[in-house]
Order: C-alpha cells, then structure tokens, then sequence
C-alpha cells in the first residue's frame, strides 16, 4: 500500500525587508482549491508562519474501499492479498495511506482522490468508471498495530462488465472476488470485516431513495431483476406486493422511469424501466 510520507522539518523563510513583511501582514490571503479565497487576518498569518506540526502527535489517515459486486447471484467484495506486514498474506479491502503535504501551503491530497488513487493502483478500476461514496471513518485505538492510524471507508458497486478488468496492483500479490456472506470475522486484517458490515448498511440504507443500485442491474430492468437486485444488497427477501409499493415510490419520487419497450419473461412481456440521471430527477422535482 502506499506509503505515508515523512513529515518535513523544514522552516518556511521569511520574506526579507520591512516592506515585504508589511505586504505579508496587510495583504494574507489563504488559497484552497476550489473554494473562495479567505483573507487571513495578520495575527493569524503570524500564528501559521510560527505553527510547526511536527510539535503535536497526529494520527495517520488511510482510506479503504469497499466494492460490492453481483457474482453468480451472490452479493461479493473485492479483496487483495497483503504482500507485506502487518498482516502479511492476509485478505483486507483495498486501500491505502492518504498523502499528506510538509506544512500548511502544502497539506496533500483530499480524501476522495486518495480513494480514487487507491482504487486504481490497487484494482486496476478507473474512478470515472466507478462512483465512490463515503461511508464512515474508523479510528478506534489499536485497529493498526504500526501506529495510531485512523480510516475513512468509501463503497463502490462494481458493474459487472468491469469485474474481468480487476488485477491486483501496488503491494498487493492478489485480488480476488469473496461471498459477503461467507465472510468470517477475525479472518481479514485489521478491522476490515467490520468496515464490510458497515458499508453493507450503508447501502441497503440508501437502497429505496437513491440510484446506488444503477450499477448492478442493465440499463433497462424489470420489477422483477431490481427486486432481485436489493433483496441480495440489503440481505432480506424482498415481498413482491411491498416491493411494487416500493417500486412506486421510487417512481413517483423520479428515482427510475418506465424506458420504452418490453421484455420477455416467463409468464408475460413485462415493462421495462432505468434509473433517472441525478441531474434529470433534481429538475424534475424543481418543476414540480
């Protein structure tokens, strides 16, 4: 996994002359991307010139990602082999350490284009190909034997075109596919089988209000292929008369909407129907 950069010791110089200085205290202004610049009062440009991080203990901040996939009409995680300690050929979620930058003008990369740097040189997945979300952090003492190491967990739901795509990469020896349910605690390293629970709540939680399960079904799906769809996320059977009430709802709400055409089924042609774009349905709900 990717390594944690070294903290740097080394001091920011000052400008030299009394007129640069001036300029500094008068004109500070902190830039973050993305974001308004904020005007630093002088006092506080003061307090950060002088601020030196290395004073204070501070934890070291991961990410893992947790990738969810329908295999054989079972419910999967994507596991890597770990190629080194601790923990070494254990099976643990991919992941890795947050960059972190030497001081305030430097300060690294955010977390999701960790987690999106750890998806794709540990899976070979691209990130444009697979939406993360976050789901919680972990930071309970002693989860890492190394250090204080806190963990911020993202899950992805994997379409299944892309799971020929999976290698492992960076210090990984293997990634492989594993049944959700057959998952035994004590198992995974660190405390990675935890994470899998929560981040299986997570989405079952998001099931009935969002398109989170857009990347598990086809473009177009029957009632019958999504009911399918969330009985093995949210690990309950699914009742088909409470699931077309459900299914109505997310009609209503402009989650999905009928596609055109039918498909065949064992009985009788069945309508068809796909998920809404985010931005389409937030429109649609403005209008109405």
């Amino acid at each position: 996994m990717a390594s944690l950069d070294a903290p740097s010791k080394s001091r920011r110089q000052s400008e030299p002359g009394a007129r640069a200085h001036e300029r500094t205290r008068s004109r500070s202004v902190e830039h973050v991307e993305g974001k308004p610049a904020r005007r630093v009062p002088a006092d506080e440009a003061a307090f950060i010139r002088k601020y030196r991080p290395a004073d204070f203990p501070r934890p070291s901040v991961t990410v893992d990602i947790v990738a969810f996939s329908i295999i054989d009409a079972e419910l999967r995680v994507l596991l890597v082999q770990r190629g080194e300690h601790p923990f070494k050929g254990a099976w643990a979620l991919p992941g890795g350490f947050v960059r972190v930058g030497d001081g305030h003008r430097d300060q690294g990369e955010d977390l999701d284009a960790a987690a999106a740097r750890e998806l794709q040189e540990e899976t070979n997945l691209s990130p444009t190909d697979v939406p993360l979300e976050q789901v919680a952090a972990f930071g309970r003492a002693g989860r890492d034997p190394r250090l204080r190491v806190i963990s911020v967990a993202f899950c992805a739901l994997i379409r299944p075109d892309l799971i020929p795509l999976v290698r492992a990469g960076g210090d990984a020896m293997h990634a492989d596919w594993f049944p959700v349910n057959g998952l035994v605690q004590g198992k995974l390293a660190f405390d990675h089988a935890a994470i899998i629970e929560r981040s299986i709540d997570h989405v079952a939680a998001r099931l009935d209000a969002s398109s989170i399960a857009a990347s598990l079904v086809p473009v177009t799906f029957t009632i019958q292929e999504l009911r399918h769809v969330h009985a093995l996320l949210s690990g309950k059977l699914q009742d088909p008369g409470n699931f077309r009430r459900k299914f109505a709802r997310m009609l209503e709400d402009g989650v999905i909407e009928r596609a055109p055409g039918k498909r065949l089924t064992a009985s009788k042609p069945a309508f068809v129907y796909r998920f809404v774009k985010r931005g389409s349905a937030e429109a649609a709900r403005r209008r109405s």
